[in-house]
């Protein structure tokens, strides 16, 4: 069946469709959105780095309707600024204004983990390989992105590098590809690791230092109705100049990360209890430290290959 995507839209049929009161529709993993926006910048960004991306029709249903904008008033005048909108509410404070797609990025995700409950969500990165789900839960600044595009980029497929959706009634991980966000050192790394990365605009002096969104691997997009069980939880931290370092984890330890790191536990009560402990049952848990993206790539795909790799 042949879809209509993103990036068969030309820069002004992209801006038009931004403009209309319909919105940019799109579906991303089990998800579809409506974008408005007047700014180039997130016209240009959405353009490339969403070009796989099934279009939609002014008929589909929408899960989102969001934008990206500048605040009305004088302030606009002297210190350009952007806010996001969520169904003609605005519930961030402005970022300024250079920051327009990395706020509709963060905004679609706090769409997806703070409203929607049909899935148990998790702030983890999460790739697959031969069927299993290899399920990264992890703080900011542990490394765990930049260990997530240094697999995607190493025959593991991506399904998410923010968001770890479980479907409760079968406990298996719903894809969500979406452009992969990398912060400071790692965007150079990356680019070394895979010069064929196609990266959007640098974006500099936000909450998180210099930001980069790189487009996510077709194949990824056009799988993403294909589901994964989970296989693997690995709790990593990059430390410097540390060898790659794969141990076991007691599964008590890897249920409070999942517990610690699900952003809508409490909403699900017993269930949510449950539906983790299922995931733990399935899964091999390790806790991972690396210096060495390349060591730790060869170390991920020894484990997949079923190579008995623990306390290496």
């Amino acid at each position: 069946m042949n879809t209509t995507t993103v990036g068969s839209l030309s820069a002004r049929e992209c801006q038009a469709r931004l403009l209309s009161p319909s919105g940019l529709a799109l579906r991303t993993g089990p998800f579809s959105a409506a974008v408005h926006s007047p700014l180039p910048e997130v016209a240009a960004a959405l353009s490339r780095l969403y070009a796989e991306h099934p279009l939609l029709t002014d008929e589909s249903f929408i899960d989102f309707r969001v934008g990206v904008r500048r605040p009305p008033g004088w302030r606009a005048r002297w210190q350009p600024q952007v806010v996001f909108e969520f169904d003609g509410q605005t519930p961030f404070n402005p970022l300024p204004g250079d920051q327009g797609f990395p706020l509709l990025e963060w905004g679609l995700n706090w769409c997806v983990y703070g409203l929607c409950h049909q899935f148990l969500s998790l702030h983890a990165a999460v790739l697959e390989r031969n069927g299993r789900a290899l399920i990264l839960p992890a703080p900011s600044g542990s490394g765990k992105s930049t260990l997530c595009a240094g697999l995607l980029f190493s025959g593991w497929r991506l399904l998410s590098d923010e968001l770890t959706l479980i479907c409760p009634h079968h406990g298996d991980i719903v894809p969500i590809p979406r452009p992969v966000s990398l912060k400071n050192e790692s965007i150079a790394v990356i680019e070394a690791l895979a010069p064929q990365v196609e990266f959007g605009s640098r974006v500099h002096e936000t909450s998180k230092g210099l930001v980069a969104h790189f487009k996510p691997p077709t194949d990824a997009v056009q799988r993403a109705h294909e589901r994964a069980l989970p296989g693997w939880i690995v709790l990593p931290k990059y430390v410097p100049e540390q060898p790659a370092t794969l141990k076991p984890l007691e599964r008590s330890r890897a249920f409070m990360h999942l517990v610690e790191n699900a952003f809508n536990y409490d909403v699900f009560g017993a269930e949510g209890f449950q539906l983790l402990g299922s995931v733990i049952d399935r899964t091999t848990c390790f806790s991972f430290e690396y210096g060495h993206l390349p060591q730790a790539v060869q170390l991920f795909n020894q484990l997949a290959d079923g190579l008995d790799i623990a306390s290496r």
